[in-house]
């Protein structure tokens, strides 16, 4: 079983307690993901990113499988229609000077961006945007404060909740 609060209106905080909870979230997430959507993942190595992004993947509708992009620094997955999401791993980027040569902005006009470490390119992600931050509880339980800012991900996270909790 799993415990949520309500922080605030524009915040979230969730206990999962197991892998399959942490999919399970971003499985619903997913499925709420528009293209120019931004997803923000904070949090130490081991917290839970890359399994909140294999429900997130799932949720939207790829069918690719979801690996760490830490050595690419950007992975992409492909929906049956041609959606893409990308995944990005900020933490080998030496500034946002670099991430920008990336360009986030055609990543944006093609589909949805997962950003891993944004903390470390904050300056050049757009304001408006999700920012999740995963923390290690214990063997398999992870804490995720989920923030929204801006309309769009206010909306979101109302959803979010409202489906994991009846709109409590």
């Amino acid at each position: 079983m799993s415990a949520m609060s309500k922080l605030n209106d524009h915040s979230l905080e969730y206990l999962s307690h197991n892998p399959d909870q942490t999919r399970g979230i971003g499985l619903r997430l997913g499925g709420l993901l528009q293209q120019g959507d931004v997803i923000c993942l904070e949090g130490e190595l081991g917290a839970g990113k890359t399994t909140l992004v294999q429900g997130l993947a799932k949720g939207w509708g790829s069918l690719d499988p979801v690996t760490s992009p830490t050595f690419l620094i950007v992975n992409s997955y492909r929906r049956p229609d041609n959606g893409l999401l990308y995944h990005m791993d900020a933490y080998r980027l030496e500034s946002a000077l670099e991430a920008a040569e990336l360009d986030l902005d055609e990543m944006l006009s093609q589909g949805c961006l997962v950003v891993e470490w944004p903390e470390r390119i904050k300056e050049i992600l757009p304001k408006s945007s999700m920012w999740i931050c995963l923390e290690y509880i214990g063997e398999e339980d992870r804490q995720m404060v989920i923030k929204s800012l801006g309309e769009r991900y206010n909306e979101m996270l109302g959803k979010l909740r409202k489906d994991l909790y009846g709109g409590r």
